[in-house]
């Protein structure tokens, strides 16, 4: 069982900046790769990004391509997620996940994820 606890959810005003983590628990973090998704109110949850086991791959959605940056601390077991130059349709509840099998690159399917995070709203006002 893998425990997910994201924080550095909140208001922000447009063209701003919010920094996302997600700390993991109960399994070897640093072999698994890992995804944020969101989900807006009135719409399916969404791939944002995702990052490798070692964070020398990254993939992002194009809506947040340029302006969000996924990245890892295995040593700490984290997983981040910058974001930049907001506007009010990022405006979501974001939530991490965890890969479903070892060593693989993140998928953009939440199929491949296997644990997720409770989620932390993001609010955008314009």
């Amino acid at each position: 069982q893998v425990q997910l606890v994201e924080s550095g959810g909140g208001l922000v005003q447009a063209g701003g900046s919010l920094m996302l983590s997600c700390v993991a628990s109960g399994r070897t973090f640093s072999t698994y790769s890992m995804g944020w998704f969101r989900q807006a109110p009135g719409k399916e949850r969404a791939f944002v990004g995702g990052i490798s086991t070692s964070g020398g791959y990254t993939d992002y959605a194009d809506s947040v391509k340029g302006r969000f940056t996924i990245s890892r601390d295995n040593a700490k077991n984290t997983v981040y997620l910058q974001m930049n130059s907001l506007n009010p349709e990022d405006t979501a509840v974001y939530y991490c996940a965890f890969s479903r099998y070892l060593y693989q690159r993140p998928s953009r399917s939440e199929s491949e994820y296997l644990y997720w995070g409770q989620g932390t709203q993001v609010t955008v006002s314009s």
